[in-house]
């Protein structure tokens, strides 16, 4: 399995995740965070390991970011580049979906600013259903 044991967001994603922890109600900072990884990685996009933010962020150990998912996680990352689990990119791709997927989020909320937790996975859900 992956070797990392810590990922960091960006300094200016740190204040995104506790702003939208608080702002949707959905538990502690780390479910932001899935979401947030989860949400990039539904986005489909590839991103480039040449344009990773600094890591002066929050700092999230592996076991309370991913908690007893983290081969599920690591899966998704692995597929979606097509490499192994063990290769020794995985956090740093992790660290990039982290941080795109709070700036899609901090993105949403600015322009929907009465957006709950709630209604956003249930539209995301719904849209995604839609495209089965």
């Amino acid at each position: 399995m992956s070797t990392f044991t810590h990922i960091k967001t960006s300094g200016a994603n740190k204040v995104i995740v506790t702003e939208l922890s608080r702002k949707f109600g959905l538990g502690p900072e780390n479910v932001i965070a899935r979401i947030a990884f989860a949400y990039s990685l539904s986005k489909d996009k590839k991103l480039d390991l040449e344009n990773q933010k600094d890591s002066k962020g929050k700092e999230y150990s592996k076991t309370v970011l991913f908690g007893d998912n983290l081969p599920y996680y690591i899966a998704l990352i692995s597929t979606h580049y097509g490499i192994y689990k063990t290769d020794k990119n995985i956090s740093r791709y992790v660290k990039m979906h982290l941080d795109h997927g709070l700036e899609l989020l901090d993105k949403e909320i600015k322009q929907n600013p009465s957006l709950t937790g709630f209604d956003f996975l249930v539209n995301k859900i719904e849209m995604g259903l839609k495209q089965l």
